[in-house]
């Protein structure tokens, strides 16, 4: 898929979102290293602390269908603006080796991004004993 169509993706996906509280409504598209696709979108709770976020949420689709890496994250929030994924989702990525993150600009072009961009420094899977 062209990052443009990872775009347009995750914009249909976040049209799933289930966001009564923020109405920010976002969507992800994950492609693995060996080419699948997952989706997810936010799925909010009345108790924020449960929500989570559509990074995540496709991250975790993928992997519980057997993806043990993801290449590349396609975010698109609905409200035009360029959403960065929050800490949480940064420190998942780099758990599954995400090598490309793909924002949609505000005039709706795609904003490539490395997770060393948005994580520098940081630590991964391969610091444990």
């Amino acid at each position: 898929m062209t990052d443009i169509e990872l775009l347009k993706k995750a914009a249909e996906v976040a049209e799933r979102s289930y966001s009564p509280y923020s109405r920010f409504r976002v969507g992800a598209v994950v492609i693995t290293n060996d080419g699948s696709v997952a989706t997810g979108a936010n799925i909010e709770n009345a108790a924020f602390g449960a929500s989570i976020c559509a990074e995540a949420n496709a991250i975790t689709n993928a992997v519980s269908a057997g993806a043990t890496s993801i290449d590349t994250v396609a975010i698109v929030c609905l409200d035009g603006a360029p959403c960065t994924p929050c800490g949480n989702c940064r420190q998942i990525m780099r758990e599954f080796g995400v090598d490309r993150i793909i924002l949609r600009s505000e005039g709706g072009d795609p904003l490539v991004l490395s997770l060393e961009d948005l994580l520098p420094m940081s630590f991964g899977p391969e610091a444990l004993p």
